[in-house]
């Protein structure tokens, strides 16, 4: 294919933070500049004579625009300290998914690229036949009342979606609790948390806040209080919204001729039928019964000896750091003296960095906010992306943990550029925030490794969704290597973590893990069931499919459905989290146990895996790497410890 002359640098160049009439201009460049782009480029793309090879590439420069305008407003939308601004990158990828939507309804578009015969290029002839896919489900065979509609109902989903993500965004609130209620906190943690003159301690729905305390203050009732709160995180306009935006999908679904949204969305998943994700969620929750009922007998056993008749969501997190700081001898605390922050962020860079043969560069150049930093990305000499790590809480802020795309890769135009954002304090690190920074990082290095192709189609992750998960759930394993792990995990007198302490601390993770894994399940119940009833009381199925399926059930008057963001971009496949952990169990199996670095086995899993992107079926990358298709053992293993 034809290719611009263009030097690849990352994208445009970010006024400094505090320059709010420069990021209003940044904004109109980064995401309206590249919708006029796109308009020009769809003008060029109509004037070709049916059978142009050139509508295939002006379809992809295309594209390119497209996906730069969505993923500036999808992410700037989440991160700037601007309400404002935020509110200006909104109503940017709402013009963005207006312009995708008419697109992918525009016959004559499609006229022209159905005209095409394909390419001897595999390539490009994959990239043609999911364009023409992707335009008969956006509906372009239908007729113009049809199309009509669904450019209503696409609009509607839209504006639902960002509405669900603001509630959780923006409806931080708190719990006060009395200072004695901190006993059991961690001191650093206890120091950032002061009372005020009535002697009582604001605990945020933030997850540096909530989590630390629901695991280790010895106040039931404040646990309780806690828990409570975030439980209702979005309550209760996201009620109605996520209603809204369920019925909304399915007469969307319905009439592309779909049974339901589940059916329409897994038909391009490596599951391929909405129908096929129950039998899986059941199959899987029979499989971590057993090993669920024991851990869980063990925490009720436990809990009632310390007074307390029940185990649920408000303590079970708090007795199982119990059982594991009594029976298997680790102290969450003791371990968090070997995670500092700083550490850890530079030690993530130096792991990955040996693994996958890179080198990140420090960039001082402005961005949204002080606590970003931003690195290119080299590889062999040449440099192949950027990423920024914006990695603390603030007001306004996504609140959660996600890898955002910022730029798409495309060989000999434009680099990779991701973004880490997630919420972690600035102190000492709980090791599951430690497994959850590896994790998330997982999917930067996929974004930027598999960003060199021609077709921005198959850029980074743009592979099946239920198989984005494994590449990030795999790297989790670096997270829990003593050898790994000793070297960046150090005390403050740089001693590094105990390997006994770390075999220690394998056995305590598996404890409960039956419990965590049909905890997982009922969200992927959820999800789905969601999407196929459409029910009029959300709160009512969400207990239903809490008592099914998880140990640690429901709490009374809560509304959880509210602050499940995932509900709106998953969609019904929050089901992929634990479909992929199949597979990335599988693929971690074919690492050298007593060496994870070792760089024979760890750049064929770069090249064979990570670098292709979209540009193969997931399920033949897999193949590819292992030698063979992948298969359930290893995952059976993992559960039946």
């Amino acid at each position: 294919m034809t290719t611009s002359a263009v030097t690849p640098v990352p994208a445009l160049s970010m006024p400094p933070a505090d320059d709010d009439a420069g990021w209003e201009t940044f904004l109109r460049s980064s995401i309206d500049d590249r919708l006029a782009t796109a308009h020009t480029q769809l003008v060029e793309l109509r004037a070709c004579a049916d059978g142009d090879q050139r509508i295939l590439d002006v379809w992809n420069d295309l594209q390119i625009s497209l996906s730069g305008a969505g993923a500036a407003a999808g992410l700037f939308a989440e991160v700037l300290p601007s309400a404002e601004r935020r509110e200006q990158a909104e109503a940017g990828m709402r013009d963005v998914q207006k312009f995708l939507t008419d697109l992918m309804l525009d016959a004559d578009v499609f006229a022209r690229l159905d005209s095409l015969a394909p390419r001897d290029d595999p390539d490009a002839a994959r990239v043609l036949s999911m364009a023409r896919r992707d335009f008969r489900r956006a509906g372009v065979d239908r007729d113009e009342p049809t199309r009509e509609r669904v450019k209503e109902l696409a609009r509607r989903e839209t504006e639902l979606g960002q509405a669900f993500a603001r509630g959780i965004r923006d409806g931080r609130t708190i719990t006060r609790v009395p200072l004695a209620a901190l006993a059991g906190l961690p001191a650093d943690w206890v120091d950032t948390h002061p009372a005020d003159a009535d002697g009582m301690v604001e605990i945020s729905t933030d997850y540096p806040d909530t989590v630390p305390f629901l695991v280790f203050s010895e106040d039931a009732e404040a646990r309780r209080a806690v828990a409570h709160t975030a439980q209702n995180l979005g309550w209760p306009d996201n009620d109605e919204v996520l209603r809204e935006l369920l019925s909304t999908r399915r007469e969307h679904a319905q009439l592309l001729g779909y049974a339901d949204w589940a059916e329409f969305d897994c038909e391009i998943k490596m599951i391929g039928r909405g129908a096929a994700i129950m039998p899986f969620i059941d199959a899987t929750a029979e499989a971590a019964a057993p090993a669920a009922q024991r851990d869980f007998a063990r925490l009720r056993e436990r809990a009632a000896r310390s007074g307390e008749d029940r185990i649920d969501l408000a303590n079970w997190r708090h007795w199982a750091e119990v059982i594991r700081r009594e029976e298997y001898g680790v102290d969450a605390q003791e371990v968090r003296r070997y995670f500092d922050f700083a550490k850890v962020r530079e030690g993530l860079l130096d792991v990955t960095a040996r693994l996958f043969g890179v080198t990140y560069v420090p960039v001082a150049a402005p961005n949204w906010h002080a606590d970003v930093a931003t690195y290119d990305v080299d590889l062999d000499g040449e440099r192949i992306g950027r990423i920024h790590l914006d990695l603390h809480p603030r007001p306004g802020k996504f609140n959660h943990a996600a890898q955002f795309e910022l730029t798409s890769g495309v060989r000999g135009r434009q680099l990779a550029e991701g973004v880490l954002v997630c919420n972690f304090g600035r102190g000492l690190m709980e090791h599951s925030e430690v497994v959850t920074l590896f994790h998330e990082f997982g999917h930067l290095m996929h974004h930027v490794l598999g960003g060199r192709q021609d077709w921005v189609r198959f850029s980074g992750v743009a592979t099946e969704w239920d198989f984005v998960e494994a590449p990030s759930q795999m790297l989790e394993e670096w997270a829990w290597d003593a050898d790994v792990l000793a070297t960046f995990a150090t005390d403050a007198d740089g001693n590094p973590i105990p390997a006994d302490l770390v075999e220690r601390m394998r056995g305590a993770d598996e404890f409960a893990t039956g419990v965590a894994v049909r905890r997982q399940l009922f969200l992927a119940a959820l999800s789905y069931e969601l999407y196929a009833r459409v029910p009029d009381d959300i709160t009512a199925l969400t207990r239903e499919l809490a008592d099914r399926y998880s140990e640690v059930g429901f709490l009374d008057d809560t509304h959880f459905h509210c602050s499940f963001g995932h509900l709106d971009g998953y969609g019904p496949g929050y089901y992929t989290y634990m479909w992929s952990l199949v597979i990335a169990k599988d693929l971690f199996s074919a690492f050298d146990a007593d060496d994870l670095f070792a760089p024979e086995i760890a750049r064929r899993y770069r090249d064979k895996v990570l670098a292709p992107g979209g540009s193969r079926d997931a399920a033949d990358l897999v193949t590819d790497f292992l030698g063979r298709p992948y298969d359930e053992r290893a995952f059976a293993e993992w559960l039946a410890r």
